[in-house]
């Protein structure tokens, strides 16, 4: 009998080798690099309200990211959806945040709070140059869903464990490759725009990258 290691390395991660885990761990490498220049920069400038909000909402979802592909890494497929939400939020709030810069102030005063702020799908809209709504409301959707324990999110951690029938996981799933995908092509996506809002945000610090 072949027992599954306690914790995985990245030489024997269960989905290793999947494209969509590659292209994560490539965005991740670049988005790191692009962070190790700007950060030393944000300590040797006056910063504008909207480099002040994203010294702190780039760095908490590159933190979030890198929490996910870990869980990913070791099998926690659902902890790792859990925590998309919270990516999305702060990718969608800086990018909101970039194309109305007046907002900056608010956002940092706390304003937002409540019915205050613009609400999620209305910054995805924004994000997307409001090409698809209802792409925006099925994000908002699927991860309230997700993260608020609704009962359409049991879907999400239904495994087969054999003659037993279906059951809801509560530890590792090993063999959910197509959840796999959705996850880390879903945090690729969101931590591309990451990387680029570190450009948008604070371009004289990569003028020499």
């Amino acid at each position: 009998m072949n027992e599954q290691p306690a914790v995985y390395l990245p030489d024997n991660e269960p989905y290793l080798g999947r494209d969509s885990v590659f292209h994560f761990d490539q965005i991740i490498l670049g988005c790191l690099e692009r962070n190790a220049v700007v950060a030393p920069y944000t300590h040797r400038i006056v910063q504008s309200a909207l480099q002040r909000a994203a010294c702190k909402l780039i760095p908490q979802g590159i933190n979030i990211a890198l929490a996910i592909r870990e869980l990913v890494r070791q099998g926690y497929l659902f902890p790792a959806l859990v925590l998309m939400r919270p990516l999305i939020e702060r990718t969608a709030t800086i990018s909101y945040l970039i194309n109305d810069e007046q907002a900056a102030s608010a956002w940092e005063r706390g304003d937002w709070k409540g019915s205050k702020g613009p609400g999620l799908s209305k910054m995805l809209e924004e994000m997307a140059g409001a090409a698809d709504v209802s792409a925006a409301k099925f994000v908002c959707r699927t991860f309230h869903e997700i993260d608020h324990a609704d009962p359409g999110a049991s879907k999400w951690n239904l495994v087969s464990p054999g003659e037993a029938g279906l059951g809801y996981a509560v530890s590792k799933v090993l063999d959910n490759p197509e959840l796999c995908d959705f996850i880390c092509y879903q945090s690729y996506c969101y931590l591309i725009v990451l990387t680029a809002a570190m450009g948008s945000c604070f371009p004289d610090a990569l003028q020499t990258e």
